[in-house]
């Protein structure tokens, strides 16, 4: 039987996602509880990775299960044996044939920005900007990163099968007082690939750089990464959408 779960999880306290030799991650927790109460040993595998310190607030991940459960109490379980920053949000069963990364059609993920100093509560998950930041600017650097482009200049992966070519379908800035929350869909996301965007929009809106930066980079047939990335804290996985 194979299973699909959603999670959340605040990423402040993990060397993100994916299992690592020397730092704790993710993965580790939510497969030691699963193989704990499955008495058995269980891999999940994921609708892809988040780096340290980013958290989510809809990450997917499917898992084989070989004995008959109780779906419902089994989530109970998984949740009690879980630390408090980690919580399994949903639990069903999918087809066999169900992967959790290559079945996904779009990601969302929110990346948050307080103009100038935030309370103690949101300093965790927000970038805080000091400087004059000009909103237009901003929205008008992240408008050119929607659509199909190749965004090697944009990642730190080494390489990449489908030469580093993605489709953003479309980036939205809602703004409450001072925060400003940046919503990104797109049919999939490489390593640091929002952080580097948005940490280059935000160089342009506070006027450390000129806005043909961005379309040189983009346009580039050479690869020259960009020199900014935004911090992690302010990064959420939001949402997978799959058709079941």
């Amino acid at each position: 039987m194979r299973l699909l779960a959603s999670c959340q999880y605040n990423g402040k306290n993990y060397f993100g996602w994916q299992k690592q030799n020397d730092q704790i991650s993710i993965q580790e927790i939510i497969e030691g509880a699963i193989s704990k109460i499955l008495n058995t040993k269980t891999s999940i595998y994921a609708s892809g990775r988040t780096d340290a310190k980013v958290h989510a607030i809809s990450q997917y991940f499917h898992f084989d299960c070989y004995k008959d459960i109780d779906i419902d109490k089994f989530k109970y379980s998984l949740n009690c044996l879980l630390p408090n920053d980690i919580y399994i949000t949903s639990l069903i069963k999918v087809d066999d044939t169900f992967h959790a990364r290559y079945d996904a059609k779009t990601k969302i993920y929110l990346y948050q920005i307080y103009l100038g100093h935030s309370n103690v509560f949101l300093k965790p998950y927000v970038e805080e900007i000091y400087d004059n930041f000009d909103k237009q600017l901003f929205s008008q650097s992240l408008s050119l990163f929607v659509g199909q482009h190749d965004f090697k200049n944009f990642t730190s992966k080494e390489v990449d099968n489908d030469n580093f070519i993605r489709n953003i379908y479309k980036i939205d800035i809602k703004e409450e007082n001072n925060l400003l929350k940046i919503y990104f869909s797109g049919d999939g996301f490489m390593r640091y690939m929002i952080r580097y965007i948005v940490g280059t929009c935000i160089n342009v809106a506070t006027k450390k750089i000129d806005i043909s930066y961005v379309k040189e980079l983009l346009n580039s047939k050479t690869r020259n990464i960009t020199s900014y990335k935004s911090e992690p804290q302010g990064l959420f996985l939001y949402d997978v959408l799959y058709k079941l």
